[in-house]
This record gives structure tokens, sequence and C-alpha cells, in this order.
């Protein structure tokens, strides 16, 4: 996650190719451990996640954000 605005305190993905299940988020922090989130949601074109909060107080410097999905769409994503 690049740029000047690189601090969160919760994500929100929003999907734009195909039908999506998302099983799993591991979030990677600049100063810490990564950490995994069960997310299970299955999310049509279009739509987005809930808003995902994040441990830990005050804002976080995130690195990288791993998805783990399955597409539902044929050919699509």
């Amino acid at each position: 996650v690049k740029g000047p605005f690189d601090d969160f305190r919760r994500v929100k993905l929003q999907v734009t190719g195909a039908d999506l299940e998302i099983h799993h988020l591991v979030i990677a922090y600049d100063r810490g451990a990564a950490e995994e989130l069960q997310v299970r949601e299955f999310i049509r074109q279009g739509g987005e996640t809930r808003a995902i909060d994040l441990r830990g107080i005050g804002r976080r410097s995130v690195r990288r954000i791993d998805v783990w999905y399955k597409t539902k769409g044929i050919l699509r994503g």
C-alpha cells in the first residue's frame, strides 16, 4: 500500500471484475507481524466488503494486503 495516505484504522475492498467469494485477508504492517482476518463473504461485481476494523490502537501503517478468494464468473476475473 503506497501513497501519502497509508495509515488506516479499517479497510474496505471493492469488487470490480466478477463476483467473488472472499475467504480471508492477511494484512502485513510496516511495524510488527502480519494479521490474518477471516472474512468469509460473497460479494457481487460492483459491491464491496463491510468496513473491517484493524487490531491495535490508533492508525496502522499497512505494507501489503493479501486476499484469498474464489471468482464466481466464467473467464471474467
